[in-house]
């Protein structure tokens, strides 16, 4: 598999090429630098785990993960919905090109993900409605990451069903779209990717309830301001943090048996506490 970062650049290039300048230069303001690539890297970690045979489908299917979510996070911080001055330590897009061109950012980048899957199945297309499917209930309704900003317009929030829509299902697709894109059966993974999508999810609300905006790339505090359902609302901190380790520990266990499995329930853990503050990752580990 190539280097994940070489993957989306010549993946973003694609999408850049003739494209109206403001727009080329949003698109990679949207994408680079990057944060951590979590979903990229469980795909293609799922994926060289499961005996992989076709490198360059799921470097592909990697690609698309990361843009459908790079995606969601230029929606949400649009003024309709968050408002949100910055991402990953920068002003967001619509704060440096405008409203507009970030909706279109998010359109082209949802769309260059199906893209980036279907130019590189031509040596395993019977692979390309598996994983079409996969991605696509990943991103949209009922249960994607669309249903989960949709919840944010309901009077009432149920906070397991929000954070399976807008967290784990994303999870979900890059667990088991990195053993569907390598030939291997997606179904086993997918408990591994629930779980671990909770797990983010709640290491994702203790920090925005206890991190200051420079540490988290974002503003934080915002479940509060914005009266959204978290974790730490739900459990109180220390009750969030005693159902983050049982999370992690359920993933690690879910991951299926194979080669690289050992390996994968180290990420797991890895990914699932990458967002807790600092003080409190010590009481999480």
């Amino acid at each position: 598999m190539a280097n994940l970062e070489t993957t989306l650049a010549r993946g973003l290039g694609e999408l850049e090429r003739d494209a109206p300048p403001r727009l080329a230069a949003a698109l990679r303001h949207a994408v680079f630098p990057g944060g951590a690539r979590i979903r990229p890297r469980l795909c293609q970690a799922v994926a060289a785990a499961a005996e992989n045979d076709d490198p360059a489908l799921v470097d592909a299917t990697a690609c698309a993960l990361e843009f459908l979510h790079c995606a969601s996070l230029v929606h949400d911080d649009l003024p309709c919905f968050d408002d949100a001055p910055t991402r990953r330590g920068r002003p967001s897009v619509h704060h440096v090109f405008g409203a507009p061109l970030a909706v279109l950012v998010g359109d082209a980048l949802i769309v260059g993900a199906f893209e980036s899957v279907a130019r590189a199945c031509v040596s395993s297309p019977a692979r390309l409605p598996q994983l079409i499917l996969l991605l696509t209930r990943a991103a949209g309704a009922p249960a994607g990451l669309v249903a989960g900003q949709a919840w944010e317009s309901e009077p009432k929030v149920p906070l397991e069903r929000y954070h399976r829509a807008k967290t784990s299902s994303m999870f979900v697709a890059s667990a088991m779209a990195g053993a569907a894109a390598a030939g291997r059966d997606p179904e086993p993974w997918r408990a591994m990717g629930e779980l671990l999508g909770e797990a983010y999810q709640v290491a994702d609300d203790l920090l925005d309830a206890h991190a200051i905006d420079d540490v988290a790339g974002k503003p934080t505090r915002q479940d509060r301001r914005l009266d959204r359902p978290s974790a730490v609302a739900e459990y109180g901190t220390q009750g969030a943090v005693a159902k983050l380790r049982a999370l992690v520990a359920r993933a690690a266990a879910a991951v299926p048996p194979c080669a690289g499995a050992e390996m994968l329930r180290g990420l797991v853990v890895e990914m699932a506490e990458r967002l807790v503050p600092a003080a409190l990752r010590r009481t999480a580990a």
